[in-house]
């Protein structure tokens, strides 16, 4: 199966001097293209498995297709901390998680729903609250029906890229606390080293 992924698969080549990172590795250590990666295989991780679930589909039109195997996951590998850190991956790592897919996920982990809801509720009221300025402003030139319409998809997606940079800084604060290094951050969150610089201090 040919992989969507278009950088190379030697990790020593994610490094500004690949050299001194062999070097001071000794051998060259092979990263896992996770879309290729067996969905059984992936559930065997434990507590990798989920965010390594959701790394392989996060891209996918219908990400409710994996609820069944994220509840399984999020029930029975990862602790409070860690599934905070996976909904907001979840919520800033794709473009396709709706309203909807946060609701269901909600009713299916009862322990976890304050916090998923309060996910769904900022994706709501972001879209809510940019859709009606912007339908506003285009509701004068095109009739108040239309503009709202359009405002609205404009306001969530505006709203969406805000509240994904918002979870992308939260997730690498995270991820910095745990001792995660700056190349891996960058590579999962999609973040420049300056602004983990900036969170790091």
């Amino acid at each position: 199966e040919r992989s969507p992924y278009p950088y190379s698969m030697n990790w020593l080549e994610c490094f500004r001097n690949p050299e001194l990172a062999a070097k001071i590795y000794t051998r060259p250590f092979h990263l896992v293209d996770v879309t290729v990666l067996d969905d059984d295989e992936i559930m065997q991780h434990r507590r990798m498995g989920a965010l390594t679930l959701l790394m392989k589909h996060s891209r996918s039109r219908d990400i409710m297709l994996q609820m069944d195997r994220l509840v399984q996951l999020i029930q029975t590998s990862l602790n409070e901390e860690l599934a905070q850190v996976l909904f907001h991956y979840l919520l800033n790592g794709s473009e396709h998680v709706t309203v909807r897919f946060l609701q269901t996920l909600a009713e299916r982990l009862p322990q976890h729903e304050g916090n998923i809801m309060t996910l769904a509720e900022q994706l709501k009221q972001s879209g809510r609250e940019e859709g009606i300025a912007l339908g506003m402003a285009q509701g004068m030139e095109r009739g108040k029906l239309e503009g709202r319409m359009e405002g609205r998809m404009e306001g969530r997606a505006e709203g969406r890229l805000e509240g994904q940079l918002e979870g992308k800084l939260e997730t690498a604060r995270n991820m910095l606390a745990e001792g995660m290094g700056f190349q891996t951050i960058m590579k999962i969150t999609g973040l420049s080293e300056e602004q983990l610089k900036k969170i790091s201090h």
